[in-house]
Protein backbone atom coordinates (compact mmCIF):
# COMPACT_ATOMS: atom_id res chain seq x y z
CA UNK A 1 0.00 0.00 0.00
CA UNK A 2 1.27 3.47 -0.89
CA UNK A 3 1.96 5.40 2.32
CA UNK A 4 4.62 8.01 1.57
CA UNK A 5 5.58 10.47 -1.14
CA UNK A 6 9.06 11.98 -1.01
CA UNK A 7 10.34 14.79 -3.22
CA UNK A 8 14.12 14.34 -3.39
CA UNK A 9 16.39 17.33 -4.02
CA UNK A 10 19.64 15.45 -4.71
CA UNK A 11 20.83 12.12 -6.06
CA UNK A 12 22.40 11.36 -2.69
CA UNK A 13 19.11 11.95 -0.88
CA UNK A 14 17.29 9.70 -3.33
CA UNK A 15 19.81 6.88 -2.83
CA UNK A 16 19.53 7.16 0.96
CA UNK A 17 15.75 6.95 0.66
CA UNK A 18 15.93 3.84 -1.52
CA UNK A 19 18.23 2.19 1.01
CA UNK A 20 16.05 3.22 3.96
CA UNK A 21 12.90 1.77 2.42
CA UNK A 22 14.75 -1.45 1.54
CA UNK A 23 12.98 -2.22 -1.72
CA UNK A 24 9.66 -0.62 -0.76
CA UNK A 25 10.31 2.76 -2.43
CA UNK A 26 10.06 3.37 -6.15
CA UNK A 27 11.69 6.08 -8.26
CA UNK A 28 9.41 8.18 -10.46
CA UNK A 29 10.22 11.11 -12.72
CA UNK A 30 7.39 11.81 -15.15
CA UNK A 31 5.38 8.99 -13.60
CA UNK A 32 2.98 8.79 -16.55
CA UNK A 33 3.24 5.00 -16.74
CA UNK A 34 4.00 4.30 -13.08
CA UNK A 35 0.83 6.02 -11.87
CA UNK A 36 -1.29 3.99 -14.30
CA UNK A 37 0.41 0.80 -13.11
CA UNK A 38 -0.25 1.74 -9.48
CA UNK A 39 -3.91 2.43 -10.21
CA UNK A 40 -4.22 -0.91 -11.99
CA UNK A 41 -2.32 -2.61 -9.13
CA UNK A 42 0.31 -3.92 -11.55
CA UNK A 43 2.95 -2.67 -9.12
CA UNK A 44 2.89 -2.08 -5.37
CA UNK A 45 5.09 0.21 -3.31
CA UNK A 46 5.11 1.90 0.09
CA UNK A 47 6.78 5.09 -1.12
CA UNK A 48 6.99 7.07 -4.33
CA UNK A 49 10.33 8.87 -4.64
CA UNK A 50 9.97 11.83 -6.99
CA UNK A 51 13.25 13.02 -8.58
CA UNK A 52 11.84 15.85 -10.71
CA UNK A 53 13.38 18.52 -8.44
CA UNK A 54 16.92 17.12 -8.57
CA UNK A 55 18.73 19.90 -10.45
CA UNK A 56 21.53 17.76 -11.88
CA UNK A 57 18.92 15.49 -13.48
CA UNK A 58 17.25 18.40 -15.34
CA UNK A 59 20.22 19.13 -17.61
CA UNK A 60 20.76 18.72 -21.33
CA UNK A 61 24.44 19.34 -22.00
CA UNK A 62 27.39 18.61 -24.26
CA UNK A 63 30.40 16.91 -22.65
CA UNK A 64 33.47 15.77 -24.61
CA UNK A 65 31.53 15.19 -27.82
CA UNK A 66 28.68 13.46 -26.00
CA UNK A 67 25.15 14.73 -25.43
CA UNK A 68 23.99 14.02 -21.87
CA UNK A 69 20.30 14.09 -20.94
CA UNK A 70 19.33 13.91 -17.28
CA UNK A 71 16.68 11.54 -15.96
CA UNK A 72 14.19 14.32 -15.18
CA UNK A 73 14.30 15.93 -18.66
CA UNK A 74 10.92 15.78 -20.40
CA UNK A 75 10.10 15.07 -24.02
CA UNK A 76 9.05 18.70 -24.52
CA UNK A 77 12.41 19.91 -23.24
CA UNK A 78 14.22 17.58 -25.63
CA UNK A 79 11.98 18.53 -28.55
CA UNK A 80 12.66 22.23 -27.97
CA UNK A 81 16.38 21.97 -27.18
CA UNK A 82 18.59 23.78 -29.70
CA UNK A 83 21.42 21.37 -28.84
CA UNK A 84 19.30 18.30 -29.60
CA UNK A 85 17.82 19.82 -32.74
CA UNK A 86 21.32 20.54 -34.04
CA UNK A 87 23.27 17.50 -32.86
CA UNK A 88 20.57 14.79 -32.68
CA UNK A 89 17.59 15.98 -34.73
CA UNK A 90 16.00 12.53 -34.96
CA UNK A 91 15.61 12.51 -31.15
CA UNK A 92 13.89 15.90 -31.23
CA UNK A 93 11.56 14.48 -33.88
CA UNK A 94 10.92 11.32 -31.85
CA UNK A 95 10.22 13.17 -28.59
CA UNK A 96 7.90 15.51 -30.47
CA UNK A 97 5.90 12.47 -31.61
CA UNK A 98 5.19 11.19 -28.10
CA UNK A 99 1.56 11.34 -26.97
CA UNK A 100 -0.15 14.66 -26.32
CA UNK A 101 1.39 17.97 -25.26
CA UNK A 102 0.41 17.21 -21.66
CA UNK A 103 2.23 13.88 -21.79
CA UNK A 104 5.31 15.43 -23.44
CA UNK A 105 5.40 18.08 -20.70
CA UNK A 106 5.46 15.38 -18.01
CA UNK A 107 6.97 12.16 -19.35
CA UNK A 108 10.76 11.87 -19.43
CA UNK A 109 13.07 10.63 -22.15
CA UNK A 110 14.99 8.36 -19.78
CA UNK A 111 11.66 6.96 -18.55
CA UNK A 112 10.89 6.05 -22.16
CA UNK A 113 13.82 3.63 -21.94
CA UNK A 114 13.35 2.40 -18.36
CA UNK A 115 9.70 1.50 -19.07
CA UNK A 116 10.99 -0.85 -21.79
CA UNK A 117 8.06 -0.63 -24.16
CA UNK A 118 9.23 -1.90 -27.57
CA UNK A 119 7.52 0.86 -29.59
CA UNK A 120 8.62 3.85 -27.48
CA UNK A 121 9.58 6.58 -29.97
CA UNK A 122 12.48 8.17 -28.09
CA UNK A 123 13.99 4.79 -27.20
CA UNK A 124 14.07 3.80 -30.88
CA UNK A 125 15.88 7.03 -31.78
CA UNK A 126 18.28 6.64 -28.85
CA UNK A 127 19.22 3.12 -29.92
CA UNK A 128 20.04 4.41 -33.39
CA UNK A 129 22.24 7.05 -31.74
CA UNK A 130 24.17 4.36 -29.84
CA UNK A 131 23.04 5.65 -26.45
CA UNK A 132 24.32 4.44 -23.09
CA UNK A 133 22.33 4.62 -19.84
CA UNK A 134 23.98 5.75 -16.61
CA UNK A 135 22.70 3.68 -13.67
CA UNK A 136 23.46 4.87 -10.14
CA UNK A 137 23.02 2.89 -6.93
CA UNK A 138 24.49 2.71 -3.46
CA UNK A 139 27.37 0.55 -4.73
CA UNK A 140 28.37 3.02 -7.46
CA UNK A 141 27.69 3.94 -11.08
CA UNK A 142 27.62 1.76 -14.18
CA UNK A 143 27.02 2.44 -17.88
CA UNK A 144 24.80 0.10 -19.89
CA UNK A 145 24.30 0.23 -23.68
CA UNK A 146 20.64 0.84 -24.41
CA UNK A 147 20.40 -2.44 -26.33
CA UNK A 148 21.22 -4.32 -23.10
CA UNK A 149 18.56 -2.50 -21.07
CA UNK A 150 15.64 -4.64 -22.22
CA UNK A 151 14.86 -7.81 -20.26
CA UNK A 152 11.39 -8.22 -21.77
CA UNK A 153 8.33 -6.19 -22.68
CA UNK A 154 7.86 -3.64 -19.90
CA UNK A 155 10.89 -4.85 -17.95
CA UNK A 156 14.27 -3.14 -18.00
CA UNK A 157 17.62 -3.72 -16.34
CA UNK A 158 16.94 -0.88 -13.89
CA UNK A 159 15.40 -1.93 -10.58
CA UNK A 160 13.64 1.29 -9.59
CA UNK A 161 13.43 0.15 -5.96
CA UNK A 162 17.24 0.03 -5.68
CA UNK A 163 18.70 1.95 -8.62
CA UNK A 164 18.34 5.20 -10.53
CA UNK A 165 18.81 5.70 -14.24
CA UNK A 166 20.43 9.10 -13.78
CA UNK A 167 21.17 10.03 -17.40
CA UNK A 168 21.44 8.84 -20.95
CA UNK A 169 24.28 9.85 -23.28
CA UNK A 170 25.27 9.42 -26.90
CA UNK A 171 27.75 10.86 -29.42
CA UNK A 172 26.71 14.13 -31.03
CA UNK A 173 26.28 13.85 -34.78
CA UNK A 174 29.21 15.17 -36.80
CA UNK A 175 29.53 16.56 -40.34
CA UNK A 176 29.08 13.70 -42.79
CA UNK A 177 26.62 11.95 -40.50
CA UNK A 178 22.87 11.95 -41.04
CA UNK A 179 19.76 10.74 -39.26
CA UNK A 180 16.05 10.21 -39.66
CA UNK A 181 13.05 9.17 -37.58
CA UNK A 182 9.80 8.09 -39.24
CA UNK A 183 6.66 6.51 -37.85
CA UNK A 184 3.27 5.17 -38.84
CA UNK A 185 0.32 5.81 -36.54
CA UNK A 186 -3.43 5.91 -36.74
CA UNK A 187 -4.67 9.34 -37.67
CA UNK A 188 -5.22 11.48 -34.60
CA UNK A 189 -4.00 8.74 -32.26
CA UNK A 190 -1.98 9.67 -29.17
CA UNK A 191 -0.94 6.12 -28.31
CA UNK A 192 2.15 4.17 -29.32
CA UNK A 193 2.76 3.97 -33.08
CA UNK A 194 1.93 1.09 -35.38
CA UNK A 195 5.55 1.21 -36.57
CA UNK A 196 8.57 3.44 -36.16
CA UNK A 197 12.06 3.44 -37.66
CA UNK A 198 15.21 5.38 -36.78
CA UNK A 199 18.40 5.54 -38.84
CA UNK A 200 21.80 7.09 -38.16
CA UNK A 201 24.59 6.74 -40.70
CA UNK A 202 28.09 8.06 -41.35
CA UNK A 203 29.58 8.68 -44.79
CA UNK A 204 33.27 8.74 -45.71
CA UNK A 205 34.08 9.74 -49.29
CA UNK A 206 30.46 8.95 -50.20
CA UNK A 207 30.71 5.39 -48.81
CA UNK A 208 28.75 4.18 -45.81
CA UNK A 209 31.26 4.04 -42.96
CA UNK A 210 28.63 2.67 -40.58
CA UNK A 211 24.86 2.67 -40.20
CA UNK A 212 22.35 1.82 -37.49
CA UNK A 213 18.80 0.89 -38.47
CA UNK A 214 16.32 0.43 -35.60
CA UNK A 215 12.74 -0.77 -36.05
CA UNK A 216 9.78 -1.15 -33.69
CA UNK A 217 7.47 -2.69 -32.57
CA UNK A 218 8.55 -5.77 -34.50
CA UNK A 219 10.15 -7.71 -31.62
CA UNK A 220 10.02 -7.69 -27.79
CA UNK A 221 12.41 -4.71 -27.86
CA UNK A 222 13.49 -2.13 -30.46
CA UNK A 223 15.28 -4.19 -33.11
CA UNK A 224 18.56 -3.43 -34.86
CA UNK A 225 18.47 -4.55 -38.51
CA UNK A 226 21.99 -5.96 -38.31
CA UNK A 227 21.96 -7.80 -41.63
CA UNK A 228 20.72 -4.72 -43.48
CA UNK A 229 23.42 -2.67 -41.76
CA UNK A 230 26.11 -5.13 -42.89
CA UNK A 231 24.77 -5.03 -46.43
CA UNK A 232 25.17 -1.23 -46.61
CA UNK A 233 28.51 -0.92 -44.82
CA UNK A 234 31.26 0.17 -47.20
CA UNK A 235 28.85 0.72 -50.10
CA UNK A 236 28.35 3.80 -52.23
CA UNK A 237 24.70 4.09 -51.39
CA UNK A 238 22.00 4.61 -54.02
CA UNK A 239 18.28 4.02 -54.41
CA UNK A 240 18.78 0.42 -55.55
CA UNK A 241 20.89 -0.46 -52.50
CA UNK A 242 18.44 1.32 -50.21
CA UNK A 243 15.54 -0.71 -51.63
CA UNK A 244 17.47 -3.96 -51.15
CA UNK A 245 18.50 -3.00 -47.60
CA UNK A 246 14.87 -2.26 -46.74
CA UNK A 247 13.85 -5.74 -47.89
CA UNK A 248 16.64 -7.29 -45.81
CA UNK A 249 15.55 -5.29 -42.77
CA UNK A 250 11.97 -6.51 -43.13
CA UNK A 251 13.20 -10.11 -43.27
CA UNK A 252 14.76 -9.59 -39.82
CA UNK A 253 11.50 -8.34 -38.28
CA UNK A 254 8.83 -10.51 -36.69
CA UNK A 255 5.75 -8.30 -36.17
CA UNK A 256 2.63 -9.98 -34.81
CA UNK A 257 -0.96 -9.65 -35.93
CA UNK A 258 -2.58 -6.94 -33.84
CA UNK A 259 -6.13 -5.67 -33.61
CA UNK A 260 -4.75 -2.20 -32.85
CA UNK A 261 -1.71 -2.05 -35.13
CA UNK A 262 -2.82 -4.16 -38.10
CA UNK A 263 -1.87 -7.54 -39.50
CA UNK A 264 1.71 -8.76 -39.59
CA UNK A 265 1.57 -8.80 -43.39
CA UNK A 266 0.41 -5.18 -43.61
CA UNK A 267 2.99 -4.01 -41.10
CA UNK A 268 5.79 -5.75 -42.99
CA UNK A 269 4.72 -4.01 -46.18
CA UNK A 270 4.68 -0.64 -44.43
CA UNK A 271 7.93 -1.37 -42.59
CA UNK A 272 9.73 -1.71 -45.92
CA UNK A 273 8.40 1.70 -46.93
CA UNK A 274 9.48 3.30 -43.65
CA UNK A 275 12.99 1.82 -43.69
CA UNK A 276 13.49 2.96 -47.26
CA UNK A 277 12.22 6.44 -46.42
CA UNK A 278 14.39 6.72 -43.31
CA UNK A 279 17.54 5.65 -45.18
CA UNK A 280 16.87 8.16 -47.94
CA UNK A 281 16.32 10.97 -45.43
CA UNK A 282 19.42 10.08 -43.41
CA UNK A 283 21.51 9.97 -46.58
CA UNK A 284 20.25 13.40 -47.62
CA UNK A 285 21.11 14.97 -44.25
CA UNK A 286 24.58 13.37 -44.24
CA UNK A 287 25.58 14.91 -47.58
Amino acid sequence: MLKDYILATSIEEALVCLKTYAGQARIIAGGTDAMLDLSAKKITTSCLLDITKVKELKKIESMDGQIVIGAAVTHSEVKNSDLIRTKAPLLAEASGSVGSLQIRNTATVVGNVVNAQPAADAAVALMALGAVVEITEDAGTSYVPIEEMYLGVGKSKVDSTKQMATSIRFPALLPGQGSAFVRLAQRGALALPMLNVAVVLSLCEDKVEWVRIVMAPVAPKPLRALEAEKYLQGAVINDELIAKAAKIAVSEATPRDSALRGSAEYRKEMLEVLVRRALQQALTTAR
